[in-house]
């Protein structure tokens, strides 16, 4: 398909292709059931210089359009030594230690975070059938916590360089990438994708950025954002991918009556997210070694009952 999708297309993309029941009734963990000891196993053969790169923006604690919740970071020093430790009290003999706290609202556009199967729902509820009145709590979240892929989520990984398929330098509003597109990268970087693979869409956020210094990327004020359209979904669905990680996110606004878009693959089909990653570094890499696949590594804090958690992937070339 080279046109746009209906929006009875994408209802049906979300709605009668979804993985509810797949992997049983009661299933937590979604299409990371698709990362087993053999895929990961398999994936060491993405592997070749062992250069390891991270694939995180740095947490933020300032404000702004697309962080109006900044992250908290206080420090605090204790001096002396033993037992006998005085956060007043400071002489060369002594020592001490400083101590931190982090707080951070890591949801949004500023963080690099890992959305789990709770942190989305649409019309007929959450991933497998849940309602989302019966599990989402101020307390925490009953079904669907992060906690689920505390050690899970080690895969092979393939990077699609959107930008350089289309002979630019960034996405923008007026063009989001859509599903054909995601298809013709794989084929002109001459990767397959297989089950199970995490797949890395870079969009060219950081040089989009760069071109519009005044709307940060995902400003809510700005009422839209270049990113992927509603038609790569059955890309998604159709290659069984089980993590989905993207500088750039779902393009804004779309023209459909639903709650979300690319974001509805993790209620949908129980996809893992990590949204707002830095992939420059790494298509620059992918580019250089004329190899789009690599291992992918996503270490998520284990929080019982957590909508998702901030993360440093990484990316073992």
């Amino acid at each position: 398909m080279s046109s746009s999708p209906s929006s009875d297309d994408v209802r049906s993309y979300l709605f009668e292709r979804n993985n509810w029941g797949r992997w049983g009734e009661h299933d937590e963990r979604g299409a990371i059931n698709l990362i087993t000891p053999e895929k990961r196993l398999s994936a060491l053969a993405s592997v070749r210089t062992g250069e390891t790169l991270s694939l995180s923006r740095p947490i933020s604690t300032r404000a702004s359009g697309n962080n109006p919740q900044p992250a908290l970071h206080y420090v605090k020093t204790w001096h002396g030594s033993g037992d006998e430790v005085s956060p007043r009290s400071a002489t060369a003999e002594s020592g001490g230690f400083a101590a931190d706290f982090y707080g951070v609202f890591y949801h949004g556009c500023s963080t690099t975070h890992l959305d789990a199967l709770s942190h989305v729902w649409d019309e007929q509820g959450l991933y497998n059938n849940r309602d989302p009145a019966d599990h989402i709590t101020s307390d925490g979240v009953t079904f669907g916590g992060v906690q689920h892929w505390s050690s899970d989520i080690v895969t092979r990984a393939v990077l699609l360089d959107i930008p350089r398929y289309r002979g630019v330098d960034y996405v923008s509003v007026d063009s989001p990438v859509h599903g054909w597109e995601l298809e013709g990268a794989a084929r002109q970087q001459g990767v397959a994708l297989t089950p199970g693979d995490a797949v890395c869409v870079y969009m060219g956020r950081e040089k989009w950025q760069a071109d519009n210094p005044d709307t940060l990327y995902g400003d809510h004020a700005a009422g839209e954002r270049p990113g992927m359209h509603a038609s790569c979904l059955p890309f998604l669905r159709d290659n069984d991918v089980s993590v989905l990680g993207w500088d750039m996110l779902d393009a804004k606004p779309w023209a459909y009556d639903v709650a979300f878009t690319v974001h509805g693959s993790i209620w949908a089909y129980g996809l893992a997210l990590v949204d707002n990653m830095v992939l420059e570094p790494l298509a620059e890499a992918c580019a250089a070694r004329r190899a789009h696949d690599f291992m992918l590594l996503v270490a998520p804090l284990v929080v019982p009952g957590g909508t998702g958690s901030p993360v440093n992937p990484i990316a073992l070339l």
